[in-house]
């Protein structure tokens, strides 16, 4: 290893990725801010929105894995200098998340009538829950339109537009739910369902935010949006959601494997589901390192594959799956050293904290695996293979991990029941046999691109 070129790589890295880290963490701020501005109203209302939360998170991200597509798109043509092709490659995008967003709301019509009794949840919160979701799809739209713009901005190598716009999103967000919470400068208080409004309101803002970036940078001057306008165009679509598509499945598979296991745990009581949930939303606020520098690596590798230079590329991956592995073993090793502060955090309760920091050794464990196998899925994204990477992570996520865990878990086939341990022991397996499978495929791709050039020269 050339240890100059790891730090010039993990520099250029780093660079990109520091912005998008910013404003992942500020996203997730947003989200604990209205639950707390909600919990202050009173318990239904902080229930509602995690609820109504926990519905409106996998819809807006799969729409946000299929626009995902873009930033490696983007960055491929631009390392091939084909920058009159970007415009038309992000219209399209566009128009396919505009469509989806459009779908998000009429299913909210649809379904709200034919649902509304059939849920078996107090009357308050689900008059709360279903008001909220009724606000926020509205800025669906918004939001879709924002994250083209965001991956346009990002495919060309400028990441620091996202990271201003959502502290902006943060800044008027706060006041927003003041207002709409508890009904301030004439509107009226809504309580809970409020925080839709504000959310909404806010994914207008960040999208008009990042319109007018787009159309006065001088950065983005060399591909312009705005020079002409582009009607859909279905033949292109049809290549921008097969690129789009795996990712999107990809992100829902592993929200939702969350998201059940927290569901299986629910006899085991409330205690063993908080402590299981502390160590989950620590381990997702420490996952945004990894997945920001997964990012960065997707629009590198894009740039240098669509420049043929296939070399560059190659070390680029390497490098960066070492950065990640030195980045785990920081924050596994803080994970390690203060499991009890951490899980002091969330809750004063005595059964609850022992459980949590317990859970903590297993969450350091998987960090190593979350690190290898998010930053090889960047990687396959930027050479524009997207379709294994669905697949692996079902077979990983859902075959391998939820098995293990339901085995360890829940059975004594293997040792006695372990009841979380045994989840969290799945969550690892499943994690490490994505990224074997995940760095075997990446290596797979970067060998038949080797091939292909090394053929193109024999026949000239």
């Amino acid at each position: 290893m050339n240890i100059n070129r790891f730090f010039s790589n993990s520099k250029n890295l780093m660079k990109l990725a520091y912005p998008i880290l910013i404003a992942q963490l500020i996203q997730n701020l947003m989200g604990f801010a209205d639950t707390v501005m909600a919990g202050r109203v009173s318990a239904t209302d902080m229930a509602a929105v995690a609820v109504a939360s926990s519905v409106w998170l996998p819809l807006i991200l799969t729409i946000s894995g299929l626009v995902m597509a873009l930033a490696s798109i983007i960055s491929q043509l631009s390392g091939a200098k084909q920058f009159d092709d970007v415009a038309k490659s992000s219209y399209q995008t566009a128009w396919i998340a505009v469509f989806f967003s459009i779908i998000v709301i009429i299913a909210y019509y649809i379904a709200t009538p034919l649902l509304i009794n059939s849920i078996s949840l107090e009357p308050a919160l689900k008059q709360l829950m279903f008001d909220y979701l009724g606000y926020i799809v509205w800025g669906g739209p918004g939001y879709c339109l924002y994250l083209v713009l965001r991956n346009y901005s990002e495919g060309l190598s400028f990441t620091r537009p996202t990271m201003i716009i959502s502290i902006l999103g943060l800044l008027i967000n706060i006041p927003a739910n003041y207002i709409f919470i508890y009904g301030e400068f004439g509107m009226p208080a809504l309580g809970g369902a409020g925080c839709g409004i504000a959310t909404a309101i806010v994914y207008w803002v960040m999208f008009l935010g990042m319109l007018a970036y787009a159309y006065y940078s001088k950065h983005l001057k060399h591909a312009p949006l705005f020079k002409k306008f582009y009607w859909p165009d279905w033949s292109e679509m049809k290549v921008i959601m097969a690129l789009g598509m795996p990712i999107a499945f990809s992100l829902l598979f592993e929200v939702s494997l969350f998201a059940v296991v927290a569901i299986i745990l629910a006899p085991f009581g409330a205690n063993v589901v908080a402590s299981h949930q502390i160590a989950i939303n620590f381990s997702g606020l420490v996952f945004m390192v990894p997945l920001s520098l997964a990012m960065a690596v997707t629009i590198k590798v894009g740039f240098e594959v669509g420049n043929k230079n296939l070399e560059n590329a190659k070390e680029l991956c390497r490098y960066s799956v070492i950065l990640g592995l030195i980045i785990a073993v920081a924050t596994a090793a803080l994970t390690l050293l203060f499991s009890t502060q951490i899980a002091a955090i969330y809750t004063t309760d005595i059964e609850v904290l022992e459980l949590a920091a317990s859970l903590m050794f297993l969450a350091a464990l998987f960090q190593f695996s979350d690190a290898i196998q998010v930053i090889s899925a960047g990687a396959l994204r930027g050479y524009k293979d997207t379709k294994s990477i669905l697949y692996i992570t079902f077979f990983s996520y859902w075959i391998v991990g939820l098995s293990f865990g339901l085995i360890l878990g829940l059975t004594d086939w293997i040792v006695p029941a372990t009841g979380p341990y045994g989840f969290w022991v799945g969550f690892i397996s499943g994690l490490t046999v994505a990224a074997v499978l995940l760095a075997w495929r990446l290596k797979i791709v970067q060998q038949r691109l080797d091939q292909q050039v090394a053929l193109e020269h024999t026949t000239q």
